[in-house]
């Protein structure tokens, strides 16, 4: 008896582990966001080019000083980004403190008034209140994830968010630009445009696969939304066509 219950917990361990493990969704979304904004981005810039100049190399150099602008830019704003976050949540902590010094009764209230809504009642809520309120840490903890809605930002990871953003914005920009370097300029804009829309389309899936969602849907709101964004590029660089002598 004891056996099969211990190899029915190894079962639940594997299962829980290996077929349907916890998502970690914010590494994806920081190399959703470069790729799809390199992506977008600099086949909207080559396709204005291409479609005001008709020149491949004037096409080619323009899209590399907008993928390696654009890679800097966006890993700036994700470590910035990051450290404002991590900012906010520390004054917010700071400010839940200084509640609870001064209006303790009122910041109770506030707690018992949430886990009320969860369901709580009578002497188990008023155990629950007084558990949580008996810490000061434990206390502005809950306020901060179950008031506020905000968790704890972990400075380190500016960095690391930066980099991840910035090269899969240079990894999305060069791929709009490879048919450029291999084919005259009227086929490179199609291609381009199809390539792009392909790779949208399988980052929407697979985000929605790893993430929630559907992901036939996903994909194909991420290839419509990114490709109708780029295609306004290829519109101004039309309208203001460089006449040919």
């Amino acid at each position: 008896m004891k056996k099969t219950n211990r190899n029915q917990s190894l079962d639940d361990i594997s299962h829980h582990t290996n077929m349907d493990p916890h998502r970690q969704a914010s590494d994806i979304s920081d190399i959703i966001l470069g790729g799809q904004d390199g992506l977008v981005n600099v086949l909207g810039i080559i396709l204005g080019l291409a479609a005001a100049t008709h020149d491949p190399w004037i096409v080619v150099v323009g899209g590399l000083a907008a993928t390696f602008a654009e890679s800097v830019s966006m890993g700036a704003v994700a470590f910035t980004s990051t450290l404002a976050e991590a900012d906010y949540y520390e004054s917010e902590r700071e400010r839940e403190y200084r509640h609870i010094e001064s209006v303790p009764t009122l910041e109770k209230s506030e707690v018992r008034k949430i886990y009320l809504e969860k369901g709580f009642k009578d002497e188990l809520l008023d155990r629950i209140v007084e558990t949580i309120t008996a810490n000061q840490d434990v206390w502005v903890a809950v306020m901060m994830s179950e008031e506020h809605q905000l968790a704890p930002v972990d400075r380190r990871g500016a960095i690391k968010a930066a980099l991840v953003v910035g090269f899969s914005a240079i990894i999305g920009s060069l791929i709009p630009l490879i048919p450029f370097a291999l084919f005259n300029v009227a086929t490179s804009m199609w291609l381009s445009v199809l390539i792009t829309t392909i790779v949208l389309f399988a980052v929407g899936a697979y985000k929605a696969s790893k993430t929630v969602g559907h992901p036939l849907r996903s994909g194909l709101e991420m290839a419509a939304i990114g490709t109708i964004s780029a295609l306004v590029g290829y519109l101004v660089g039309a309208l203001l066509k460089i006449p040919m002598f």
